[in-house]
């Protein structure tokens, strides 16, 4: 699966993409939220349904057609009008990438409750490190075919044999999950008559817990690193020249530090320090803007993007596991809903990184971007285990 979702990662592929068919950095930003941000909301109606039920799979394997379709249909979109249309293409890939996100919103809730179920916190962080291991060998031979199709074929048709071929990858990874055992939930929580109900309760336990509360707001400001991620490869095709070997290069590279770092991320969620994973994602991704600020050669952007890709999944890990530790069985849904909903607006980052672009300049957009994740890095000494 994640060989697929690669193919179109937002710190690299899709700017080009966006920005091939309009120069406005707004736009990038825009287009780099809505592959992450459109499942807003989308996860407590998700949690409201979902808290009642003993078996998800059913459900996940709906979700997984949505994002296999929606996915396909981009490629096929940029292949018919991407010559001669330019703002249809834009739009069509918009509304696709929109599907592909809201559908993720209700499976992020079915696949972390079958994961709860399936793994006990323990091991969880373990297994979740191994998986994004073999994830990141996948990815890296995805960056390495990403770089010779955009070598071998001319844009915009490149880019939607990138999201075909793509979307046939993450096909076999959907269909295996999609066979698992899933077990059956034993401790089944007495549903709201109303949805209306779900979400004053939701509430509640929001001002309640502490350490929902405080994880919430450290999580939020850890994604201001998307502030200016979509922004670097744009930024590097200013100063350096690159062409679809480098840039299948430097996604290779932001796999290969992904990879290698689950080793030490999974060493440390196994002995319980899911707090210390988050502190250090946090001070390579300050660490990789300072060096934005004074890259000028073509192995300053590997290094940054090696750093950009250990950081994402250790928050990814962490972020992931310690919400499910901190949370009750029976309202683990809501819990999950409630960090996913209120920290997604941090996926919005991109779009205020655009504005940031396009009335200053890239200086200004990291010297923010650090300023917020020095922020973020102080917030974490809240997070509890």
């Amino acid at each position: 699966m994640a060989i697929g979702t690669t193919i179109a990662e937002p710190a690299t592929i899709l700017p080009l993409i966006v920005n091939y068919f309009s120069s406005s950095s707004i736009l990038v930003g825009f287009f780099a939220s809505l592959l992450r941000g459109g499942a807003i909301f989308v996860q407590l109606i998700a949690a409201f349904y979902a808290q009642s039920h003993k078996l998800m799979l059913r459900e996940l394997r709906l979700v997984f057609l949505a994002r296999f379709l929606s996915w396909f249909s981009i490629g096929v979109v940029i292949i018919i009008f991407g010559q001669d249309s330019p703002n249809l293409t834009l739009t069509l890939i918009g509304v696709g990438l929109f599907i592909f996100s809201f559908s993720a919103g209700f499976g992020a809730i079915y696949f972390k409750e079958i994961m709860a179920k399936m793994f006990s916190h323990k091991y969880r962080g373990k297994t979740q490190a191994y998986r994004q291991f073999f994830a990141g060998i996948g990815a890296i031979m995805s960056g390495v075919a990403a770089g010779y199709i955009l070598e071998l074929y001319e844009p915009p048709q490149s880019f939607g044999y990138l999201f075909i071929v793509s979307s046939l990858l993450m096909a076999v990874g959907l269909i295996a999950f999609a066979t698992v055992e899933e077990p059956i939930k034993e401790n089944i929580p007495k549903k709201e008559k109303s949805f209306k109900q779900f979400i004053k309760n939701s509430l509640k336990i929001l001002q309640e817990d502490k350490n929902l509360k405080s994880q919430v707001v450290a999580y939020l400001f850890s994604y201001s690193y998307l502030m200016s991620l979509p922004f670097i490869i744009l930024d590097a095709k200013e100063k350096i020249d690159i062409g679809g070997a480098e840039i299948g290069m430097l996604i290779s590279a932001q796999m290969v530090g992904a990879m290698l770092s689950n080793i030490l991320w999974g060493k440390l969620s196994y002995g319980g320090n899911n707090k210390a994973v988050v502190q250090i994602a946090l001070l390579l991704l300050i660490t990789s803007t300072v060096l934005t600020i004074f890259a000028s050669s073509y192995i300053y952007y590997l290094i940054i993007f090696f750093i950009a890709g250990a950081a994402t999944d250790g928050f990814r890990l962490s972020y992931g596991n310690l919400i499910l530790i901190i949370a009750p069985e029976q309202e683990r849904p809501t819990y999950i809903a409630l960090q996913a909903n209120i920290t997604s607006f941090g996926l919005f980052f991109p779009i205020v990184g655009g504005i940031i672009v396009d009335k200053f300049d890239y200086l200004n957009l990291y010297i923010s971007t650090l300023v917020l994740l020095i922020i973020a890095l102080f917030l974490t000494k809240n997070l509890k285990e």
